[in-house]
């Protein structure tokens, strides 16, 4: 799993203990609400570093299925935080990646100053989108993977665990909690932020998004154009981006390859960094190896055996965030037969959570054009990675059975919003091309360039500049900058202990 959704999975793993979370949807209790019930009470909001500060806590009840009159209600949930403005513009919503992710639990964290800078501009609202957080019902998966140890580690291990977990999380929440999952896709949750407008007495509400959170962004602006005031998009995942192309990880590739070639500490060690890695790929692929190591749960010796798919599914997985400071001394370290780090990476792979049925639903509704499905197997032949940044989809979606929005929902969009593309020349995952592919549609946007950041926190959180550029932009100012240049990655010394 990406870093991003292991982040998103913690914060709600920590919105559960912090408050009670009513996980099924109880149609008794539906039938006294009414879609449109607003409701918004005092609330001492606390971020796990422990600052305080007053807000307010929401509920909008809303159609979980709007082709359906008959259909369940869902509760929305949010924070407010109140703008420090005297004339206070939209209303600011932030909207989490994964997907999956949750706002609250975002505003809980890192970003937390964020949300306060903001507050210049306007209300700021942290939104759980439906199915996570503190929205009810929340669509947590219970299931964990259990892939067996003793059976060579390969993506059709992988994704065969994935789809028996997939299968049953959807029975429960489908089957035994009556969810509509058909119903979760981005045009649904695109129409719940129209109704929190409306709700909020909104003329317009302004969207400040991140990776997933862009996807639903595009969607939202598509379907409500004149809705939204402004728009900030973080790490662009256009609405034809959900599944990544190989040559964007190739290229990604090159350009750390040249990092780390350039970088003081490491890159005499490491002259070229993607050959290393294709020469720790061939050896792998030739001697998988048989790893003692620890179990952390029953602190008991345990083999696990890693091979070349082990490693390529880690890089994939996590390329272009900040667990690539990490690569270079992995590479190193498996070259001279250290593979404990990869050992551990494997076994705690091979149990990992599930994550959340709206993540998957989300994912799948969108799917991609057969265009660019095509590309992806013609790439996937030709690169060191494949496409295995885009396991476990497709095939898990047959398990999940989620409607397809369509090429029309993956089509450009096109509209006068103003835009702030945000993009990270290391960032794999959501790159520049993303963006770039998507603004032809905003002839009113303007893009900002990180060089040297990768994806999530540091779109945001890596240069104060940032900040005074989202907030210019919010104010409706020309931006001071296009451009913010990093200090050099800092890379993970390459001979510091490994896990034992």
């Amino acid at each position: 799993m990406s870093e991003l959704n292991q982040v998103c999975r913690r914060s709600v793993r920590l919105l559960a203990l912090m408050a009670p979370v009513v996980l099924c949807v109880a149609p008794a209790a539906a039938q006294q609400r009414k879609a449109g019930d607003l409701s918004i009470k005092p609330y001492g909001f606390e971020t796990f570093n422990h600052e305080k500060v007053d807000a307010e806590f929401g509920t909008l009840t809303g159609p979980e299925n709007r082709r359906d009159p008959n259909g369940n209600l869902i509760e929305l949930a949010f924070v407010r935080f109140k703008s420090t403005s005297k004339t206070p513009g939209a209303p600011v919503v932030y909207l989490a990646g994964g997907p999956g992710g949750s706002g609250i639990g975002t505003a809980m964290g890192t970003r937390f100053p964020l949300f306060m800078a903001l507050r210049e501009v306007g209300d700021v609202v942290a939104f759980d989108q439906r199915g996570t957080g503190f929205s009810k019902p929340n669509l947590s998966c219970a299931q964990r993977l259990d892939i067996p140890l003793d059976v060579a580690p390969s993506r059709a291990a992988l994704v065969k665990a994935v789809r028996e977990q997939s299968r049953e999380c959807e029975f429960f929440w489908q089957t035994l909690q009556r969810v509509d999952l058909a119903a979760y896709n981005s045009n649904e949750s695109a129409d719940d932020l129209e109704d929190l407008r409306r709700a909020l007495g909104a003329r317009q509400i302004s969207l400040w998004s991140i990776s997933y959170g862009t996807h639903l962004a595009l969607a939202t602006i598509r379907r409500h154009p004149q809705a939204i005031s402004r728009a900030i998009l973080a790490g662009t995942e256009g609405p034809d981006h959900t599944y990544k192309l190989p040559s964007n990880i190739e290229k990604h590739l090159a350009d750390l390859s040249e990092v780390i070639k350039n970088d003081p500490a490491i890159g005499g060690e490491i002259p070229d960094f993607r050959a290393l890695m294709k020469s720790v790929f061939d050896k792998l692929e030739r001697e998988p190896q048989a790893v003692e190591i620890t179990d952390p749960l029953t602190h008991e010796p345990v083999k696990v055996t890693v091979n070349k798919y082990v490693l390529q599914n880690f890089v994939a997985n996590n390329i272009g965030t900040t667990v690539t400071a990490s690569f270079p001394a992995l590479f190193y370290r498996a070259a001279r037969g250290d593979y404990r780090d990869l050992a551990q990476i494997w076994l705690s792979q091979s149990r990992d959570e599930l994550g959340n049925a709206m993540s998957f639903m989300m994912d799948c509704a969108s799917g991609e054009t057969a265009a660019r499905r095509d590309r992806i197997k013609r790439e996937a032949t030709t690169t060191l990675l494949g496409d295995l940044m885009n396991d476990p989809f497709p095939d898990v979606c047959e398990e999940w059975k989620a409607p397809d929005l369509g090429d029309d929902f993956r089509s450009v969009v096109r509209a006068d919003v103003p835009v702030l593309f945000i993009s990270g020349t290391l960032d794999a995952r959501t790159p520049i091309s993303n963006a770039e592919e998507y603004r032809v549609g905003f002839p009113n946007s303007t893009r900002l360039i990180v060089e040297g950041a990768v994806h999530s926190d540091p779109l945001f959180l890596s240069s104060p500049e940032i900040k005074d550029v989202m907030l210019e932009f919010m104010r409706g100012q020309t931006v001071s900058t296009t451009r913010i240049k990093l200090p050099p990655m800092k890379f993970t010394p390459l001979m510091a202990q490994a896990t034992k």
